[in-house]
């Protein structure tokens, strides 16, 4: 079976073309994908061969992590249903996390078209929630995740790094537990995003990150997350946790993601890690979505269709300043 994709070749070159696919099975759905929702993080990361696994840094002497089919998330409506399938008809839009595909290193892949995909890496779609937006769903449910790893009370200061995409939905979940929030990140227009109540953004190229936290939270955050994988910058953050505080880190880290276990004892600080996604984690954040709490609208800055892929990972690369959310548009 022949599908188009999006391919990794090798380190920082990709294109678009035709790949073989699975038949697919009992256990299946096949999805006419419409939308694709871009990593930049995850997928730069792969981009670059820096990794090859989810979470697993690429060490010399290790297999190539290329060829490849990139991604993990897209919408689309269902063209068929396996025999086992009894909860999805031909014509529902759905959310499809990772496909099968017969190509590269890896046997899935996300930005592909026709997706035959498990069914359990299905969501069926409200129809009000807008398709476009739905299709970064696994990535908003990292930042569910981060958002919901450690305790927080209503009014109490949370800290976020990073102004990308998951730092965006970090801040918007924690703001709608209650928190007051502050992002650090280094890009004017990102900052301009945030629109959530109690949230404030901070440009780092500007004020020191210490200094910005003692303005505006002093010594009283309860927890700070790591988006971008910055372990330097959280150890040099934990005095101003407050006592029994929590990190929360998400951001790759590679090769270096050493922590100073000691310094988080002194302040009885807790280390929480999210990865991934799991069933309950995407259920929440699509009703959520559908209700309007995270909000993926407003971060998508540029839509590409699926053919010029190579265009979107350049506008990804050079302007990350005006670059935020990139979608892919398969007709």
């Amino acid at each position: 079976m022949k599908a188009r994709a999006v391919r990794f070749l090798e380190a920082n070159r990709l294109d678009y073309g035709t790949i073989e696919v699975p038949a697919p099975g009992p256990e299946d759905v096949v999805v006419d994908v419409r939308y694709s929702w871009i990593s930049p993080g995850t997928e730069g990361s792969f981009l670059r061969g820096e990794r090859t696994g989810g979470d697993t840094p690429y060490l010399p002497g290790d297999p190539s992590p290329f060829p490849r089919v990139p991604g993990y998330q897209k919408t689309g409506v269902v063209t068929w249903v396996g025999s086992e399938v009894t909860d999805m008809a031909k014509g529902d839009w759905v959310f499809a996390s990772v496909s099968r595909v017969s190509y590269g290193v890896t046997d899935f892949g996300g930005h592909v078209s026709p997706a035959v995909t498990p069914r359990q890496q299905i969501w069926k779609l409200p129809t009000d929630l807008n398709a476009t937006n739905a299709s970064g769903m696994v990535l908003a449910q990292v930042g569910y995740n981060c958002g919901t790893s450690a305790p927080i009370r209503v009014g109490e200061w949370a800290v976020v790094l990073g102004d990308g995409l998951v730092g965006h939905w970090s801040v918007q979940t924690l703001a709608w537990r209650g928190a007051r929030v502050l992002m650090l990140g280094h890009h004017d227009t990102r900052l301009s995003k945030l629109a959530a109540p109690g949230c404030e953004g901070v440009n780092t190229r500007r004020e020191e990150p210490v200094e910005a936290i003692q303005r505006i939270a002093g010594n009283g955050v309860s927890v700070l997350v790591d988006t971008v994988g910055d372990v330097s910058l959280v150890e040099a953050l934990l005095p101003m946790l407050r006592h029994g505080g929590h990190v929360v880190s998400a951001g790759f880290c590679g090769t270096e993601g050493y922590i100073d276990i000691q310094k988080l004892r002194l302040g009885e600080i807790s280390l929480h890690c999210p990865s991934g996604w799991t069933q309950q984690h995407m259920d929440d954040t699509l009703q959520l979505l559908a209700a309007g709490w995270i909000d993926a609208g407003s971060l998508v800055t540029h839509r590409y269709p699926a053919e010029r892929a190579a265009e979107a990972w350049q506008q990804i690369v050079s302007n990350r300043e005006e670059t935020l959310g990139v979608i892919l548009t398969w007709t």
